[in-house]
């Protein structure tokens, strides 16, 4: 049992410490101090998600729309696309 033990010691001990020295021990040790990286905002990446934005409300215009003409008469929406 304590052969077991040492083993996941030195071998977790190793994991541990090469973690702490990498890009994401470095993250996880700047969050745990509560300090905050400042990213810079690209211009290029605002004016994607804009229209990304724009985008999605008129697919939700069109899904409504198309929601709106199948409640009204479901029979006939059905009927005619079965007819063709």
């Amino acid at each position: 049992m304590e052969d077991i033990l040492a083993i996941i010691l030195i071998f977790g001990g190793g994991t541990t410490i090469a973690i702490s020295f990498s890009p994401v021990g470095k993250a996880i040790a700047e969050r745990i101090r509560g300090r905050k990286q400042e990213f810079e905002t690209d211009p290029e990446v605002l004016a994607d998600i804009d229209d990304l934005r724009a985008q999605l409300s008129e697919v939700q215009e069109r899904l409504d729309f198309s929601e709106r003409l199948l409640s009204k008469e479901p029979s006939k929406a059905l009927d005619q696309g079965g007819a063709q």
